[in-house]
């Protein structure tokens, strides 16, 4: 045999069992050190419990999420509320499989101590885009509402009133930021009414049922069924059920389709299934996935896409996290195990394809390697929580 095909051979080989023995770590244990990887190389070493929003730390950073202005400009020491609360996110999702007083404790005494430097005091209470040693800063309602599930995730599990006490704080600003205007629905920024979006009205269904379970108070669950019919009303494709972006106040839509908007209208469908019990919710639920997973993956063995299973379409990694959760809520009503399964054959690509030598993650699922060489912090905690959520399905 000609020597350096033995040898091409033989690497191919070696990586096929490095492949092996990576993906034996349990996703669990995936997610726990991506984890440390991420309090290594981002987190800020001043007694804040905060972190920076790049690594390497980039001073010339642009946050061009802000939707413009002075504050997406501005070079910060420490990461936006938005990427930040990533980390309640992700350790929340370990929490919820392990129970381990350790991960509580980091909750208790980091995350949340951290967090505490974005609540901002204006009326009503919320937390703003940056931390409250600065200049004011613009505040988010989708920012908002992301913490206010997890602080509902946090009662759920421990029934600690503290948590959803700060849950219902929460509640309090985004509620504020609803209005008749469009017939109803809330706006995305509190400083720049002039858009009504997805991603402020899907998960806000989720929060609002969330809300239901933890206090059986009825009211949640009818304003969780206004919110969801005027999202789908407002803001649905109905050609294909999946979810544009935002409708402005002259009623112009912005048609872009991100896999987080679909995926959390996917997850109040199916919470909405489990509470009523009325099929319309499931079917509606399963309509969106089904277009989901042939408009956000690359169907397998296709000109694109040469392996065996659907492969994820790049996007930045949270989005594609919490279109996970619409997912696998569906998965617990309707025991549909396809979705699941190519989440998880992609998760297994990324531990051996996508990491670099920091052990942190790009975001090209097609990938054979982390190409990009500055990695965003909220991309990382995305993939911590999507290890998570997907251990032991």
């Amino acid at each position: 045999m000609n020597k350096l095909l033995g040898l091409g051979i033989a690497m191919v080989i070696t990586s096929s069992i490095l492949a092996q023995e990576t993906n034996k770590k349990s996703f669990l244990g995936k997610a726990l050190e991506t984890l440390s990887h991420i309090e290594q190389n981002y987190a800020v070493e001043d007694g804040q419990q905060l972190f920076r929003e790049t690594y390497p730390y980039n001073n010339n950073y642009n946050a061009s999420y802000l939707g413009g202005g002075e504050n997406s400009t501005k070079s910060n020491l420490y990461s936006y509320l938005w990427p930040f609360s990533g980390s309640l996110s992700a350790y929340v999702a370990v929490l919820e499989k392990t129970d381990a007083r350790k991960t509580k404790a980091h909750i208790d005494k980091s995350v949340l101590k951290g967090l505490e430097q974005y609540y901002d005091k204006r009326h009503p209470a919320g937390y703003a885009s940056y931390v409250n040693s600065a200049p004011q800063s613009d505040r988010f309602y989708d920012d908002n509402i992301w913490l206010g599930i997890d602080f509902v995730d946090l009662y759920l599990h421990t029934r600690e009133k503290r948590y959803l006490d700060k849950a219902l704080e929460i509640w309090t600003f985004v509620a504020s930021g609803m209005d008749d205007k469009l017939g109803g629905g809330i706006y995305w920024c509190e400083q720049k009414k002039e858009s009504k979006n997805t991603c402020s009205n899907a998960p806000a269904v989720v929060y609002l049922l969330k809300l239901y379970e933890a206090t059986k108070i009825k009211t949640y669950l009818e304003e969780a069924m206004e919110l969801y019919a005027w999202t789908k009303k407002n803001l649905q494709d109905p050609s294909d059920k999946l979810y544009w972006d935002n409708v402005s106040l002259s009623g112009k839509i912005s048609k872009a389709k991100y896999p987080y908007n679909t995926g959390q209208m996917i997850q109040s469908a199916a919470l909405l299934y489990k509470i009523t019990k009325e099929k319309r919710f499931l079917e509606e639920a399963q309509e969106s996935a089904q277009s989901g997973l042939d408009y956000f993956f690359t169907a397998p063995n296709s000109a694109k896409n040469s392996n065996s299973y659907p492969v994820l379409k790049r996007s930045d990694n949270w989005f594609i996290a919490i279109m996970l959760r619409g997912y696998i809520e569906l998965y617990h009503q309707d025991k549909d195990r396809r979705y699941i399964d190519a989440f998880q054959s992609n998760l297994n690509h990324a531990w051996h394809a996508m990491r670099d030598d920091n052990g942190l993650f790009g975001k090209d699922w097609s990938s054979d390697a982390a190409t990009s060489k500055q990695k965003w912090l909220l991309d990382q905690f995305a993939i911590a929580e999507m290890y998570a959520r997907l251990a032991g399905l």
